[in-house]
């Protein structure tokens, strides 16, 4: 049997019929001061597009939406879509689950990645060129 999922003993349907400012209360210190502060340009943009892109599925279009906005709060209206997150590079897909209400955007792009470094050989440097292939 799967349980149901809560949120500071909330449901879904109830995180999604509360008012900003009651759920604002829910979350955790540095994400309550950051909505609190009002949403930036960039996170208003977002959230215009994230409100078009949420129609549009309804009508049964795919929509993708990219954003350079980590610092972003997850809001319950965003459980269920895919948002693109850029990562310094080029834009990860994050699937937005109820598990992620209340984190950043950011927290699930990694901004580094572990270096891989290749075998020596033909081509790794100038000096690479005398290396005896095994």
């Amino acid at each position: 049997m799967a349980r149901e999922f809560t949120y500071r003993g909330h449901a879904l349907e109830e995180l999604r019929q509360m008012s900003m400012d009651d759920f604002i209360r829910l979350l955790s210190a540095r994400q309550r001061r950051s909505l609190r502060r009002g949403l930036t340009d960039q996170q208003r943009i977002f959230m215009e597009k994230l409100r078009k892109a949420k129609k549009a599925m309804e009508e049964g279009k795919e929509e993708t939406i990219k954003t350079h906005c980590r610092d972003m709060v997850i809001l319950p209206e965003m459980v269920g879509l895919t948002i693109h997150v850029h990562d310094g590079k080029e834009f990860v897909p994050v699937q937005i689950t109820p598990e992620k209400i209340g984190c950043f955007l950011g927290e699930f792009v990694l901004t580094r990645k572990k270096v891989k470094h290749g075998m020596p050989g033909i081509g790794a440097s100038r000096s690479s060129m005398y290396v005896p292939l095994k």
